[in-house]
């Protein structure tokens, strides 16, 4: 954690607790949730997070236990934050680094002024592809399923809004960036979008959620930090 005081008070994790975790690098959200539920052992506790995060990304992971996953619709809807870097002049079928580069784009021309104001056609309210490699549900099945398979998805169109979409570093071909955004926003469609706003190829290298709602990165756990607290909190209660 960052400089976090732990906690004086014993938590009550069945009645229901929130928890505020950074998501480890190449874990999924399942992941952490897994990591927690073991934790509480011989406990049966329910167990869930509001609002997944890619393998690929880092931050913010809101988890709910017991009595307050009723809440997790709640949490999920709420306003987030993200900071990231993206690549220009190339593409990747997921549109991060899980694939390999399948199409590169010449970026000698572009400024900074050019990338700069291209955030602006995307603020508001807009709409926005998923991408092919995405854990959206198809028939049952995750769509990266079909995806890693070769299969041909058909993709629908989302409403998603966008608050806040600045850039806050240039060192071509890198681009480090700040997005404000509602619920359902796929950073990875917004950055592959991106690319085609200027005529060039974008893809996402790095994503950090830091916000959600009123929740903040910085008063996160660390997943080993978190499940050694739990275990002090069980050896309290007996």
């Amino acid at each position: 954690m960052n400089e976090i005081e732990t906690p004086t008070k014993v938590y009550d994790f069945a009645a229901g607790e929130l928890l505020l975790v950074n998501k480890p690098y190449k874990w999924t959200s399942f992941d952490v949730v897994g990591k927690l539920r073991n934790s509480f052992k011989p406990l049966k506790l329910k167990v869930g997070h509001a609002g997944t995060l890619d393998p690929l990304a880092t931050g913010l992971l809101i988890i709910c236990t017991g009595k307050m996953t009723k809440q997790i619709d709640t949490f999920q809807a709420e306003e987030k934050e993200y900071t990231g870097t993206l690549v220009l002049g190339a593409t990747t079928p997921s549109y991060d680094m899980e694939t390999e580069v399948d199409q590169t784009f010449d970026i000698s021309n572009l400024s900074s002024d050019a990338i700069r104001n291209a955030c602006a056609q995307f603020m508001g309210d807009i709409q926005q592809y998923p991408p092919a490699h995405s854990a959206i549900k198809v028939d049952g099945e995750r769509l990266y399923e079909k995806a890693r398979r070769g299969e041909e998805v058909e993709l629908r169109l989302r409403n998603v809004t966008i608050t806040e979409f600045e850039i806050t570093r240039i060192e071509l071909p890198e681009v480090d960036f700040r997005v404000v955004c509602s619920k359902g926003t796929y950073i990875r469609s917004l950055v592959n979008d991106f690319g085609k706003a200027l005529n060039n190829g974008a893809y996402l290298s790095k994503l950090t959620r830091t916000r959600s709602g009123s929740f903040h990165i910085d008063n996160a756990w660390e997943v080993t930090d978190l499940v050694s607290f739990i275990r002090e909190q069980k050896l309290m209660s007996e």
